[in-house]
Parts: C-alpha cells; structure tokens; sequence
C-alpha cells in the first residue's frame, strides 16, 4: 500500500510539472507575441511620427510624401486613423473563432501596425527622452502587475466586470472630450486610464493563465491554447499601449 501511495504521489508530481512547463511555454508565447506586435508597433510610430514631426516644420519627409502626411492627420481621416485599431479589436473578437492560428496572428501584427499609426502623433509632439522615459516606467509597471496576476494565490476574476465598465466609461469620455478639448476632463480620463489598466494588467495575466489551465487537459488542448495565446498577447499589448498612453500625459514633455 505504501507503495502504491508512492506511486500516486510520484504520478501527480509528473502531472503537475508537465503542467507548469506547458503553463510557462504558453506564457512565454503570449509574452513573445506581444514582444513582435510592440516592435512592429514602435516601428510604424517612430517612422511617420518622425514624418509628421518634418512635415510640420515644413522639411520634407523621409518616408511619406507631404501629401500623404496631410491625408492622414486632417480631418475627417485623422478620426478614421484614431479608431480604426477599435474597430479592428471588435472585428477580432467577432472572427477569431473562425480564423486559423496563422491567420489570427496575421491580424494581430497587422492590428499593431495600424495602432502605430494611431499613435504615431506622439513623436511629433512628446521629446523623445520623454517618450523613451515614459516606456521604460511603463515597462516596469507592466512587468511588476502581470508578475502580480501570475503569481497571486488570490482570485481577482472579481475585478473583471468593474474594470470593463471603466474602460467603456474612459472611451466614452475620451469622445465627449475631443469635442470639449478641456484640460480637467483629460487629466481625470488619465488618471482613471492608468488605475485601470494597471488592474487589467494583472487581471488578465491570471486569466490567461486559468484559461489556459481549464483547457490543458482536453483532447484538442493544444491547438485552442495556441489561439488562445493569440488572444492574451492582445490583451496584454492593449493594457500596455494603453497604460503607456496615459502615463505619457503625466511624464511626457511636449516639443
């Protein structure tokens, strides 16, 4: 009997640590993934926001024509650049099922590209050291609250419903504000912006991680947590992005 129980207990350590290597190899593909999309990202904004920055003081770009410049960030297109990444993350969620692995990942580098367009303006407006600045606390940050949400023995899936209500709540603001274009309103939708994407942070580290363990064990366990990493590099990049954005309101000093 004795034995036996050995062999159980052996049996269930085996299992347990097939596990967390399967959990570390899914959590360190979600964090590659989003690793690429943040390059990409970085890319796409240094580069037009550089050529935006030229154009603007009247030297011709290094990439874009001036024309090309002047369509992207004159209204009504400057609107279309600004939401489009929102759209596309709705069309994700809504297509994702649907879509193959490959596929998903395809849309998901595009999707960064194109939310380095969105936020390309900021090198024509914020210093770079500022910019660079403000990356590297916000890598820090991020690093520490997704540590959290790995780590914690606590369950913090309570904070999912009240975290999405203040992202729908930030959104709404940050509309009625482009039309208001007052300073309170923006320093207030800031300082909401990081508290909440500060919990997301570490809210949605843990649920990929419990996703990721309810699905270890079915027969097609594999290829859903393939896609599934695709989906938590998403959310953790929209965290990121986001939580850098509104940090740079507070760090960031303008050209």
């Amino acid at each position: 009997m004795a034995d036996n129980q050995t062999v159980r207990r052996a049996g269930s350590v085996t299992r347990s640590a097939a596990i967390d290597a399967g959990l570390r190899a899914h959590m360190n593909k979600v964090y590659g993934l989003m690793s690429v999309a943040m390059i990409v990202t970085g890319l796409v904004a240094y580069f037009v926001g550089t050529d935006l920055k030229l154009a603007m003081n009247g030297q011709e770009p290094n990439i874009l024509s001036i024309g090309m410049v002047q369509a992207m960030f004159s209204s009504p297109t400057v609107y279309i650049v600004m939401f489009a990444p929102l759209a596309m993350v709705f069309l994700f969620g809504a297509a994702v099922n649907r879509m193959s692995q490959a596929g998903a990942q395809a849309f998901f580098y595009v999707f960064a590209g194109l939310m380095g367009l969105s936020i390309s303006s900021i090198f024509a407006i914020y210093t770079g050291y500022s910019i660079a600045t403000t990356f590297f606390v916000t890598s820090i940050a991020f690093a520490g609250l997704s540590m959290y949400g790995y780590t914690t023995k606590k369950d913090i899936s309570g904070w999912g419903s009240f975290l999405i209500m203040g992202v729908i709540g930030l959104i709404v603001a940050m509309i009625v504000n482009i039309f208001l274009q007052s300073p309170a309103i923006q320093f207030a939708i800031s300082s909401l912006g990081v508290l909440i994407f500060a919990g997301l942070t570490a809210y949605d580290t843990q649920k990929i991680k419990s996703e990721y363990l309810q699905v270890r064990g079915m027969p097609d366990g594999e290829a859903i947590a393939g896609k599934m990493a695709i989906q938590g590099a998403l959310r953790l990049y929209l965290d990121f992005i986001n939580l850098f954005m509104f940090l740079l309101h507070f760090l960031g000093n303008r050209n």
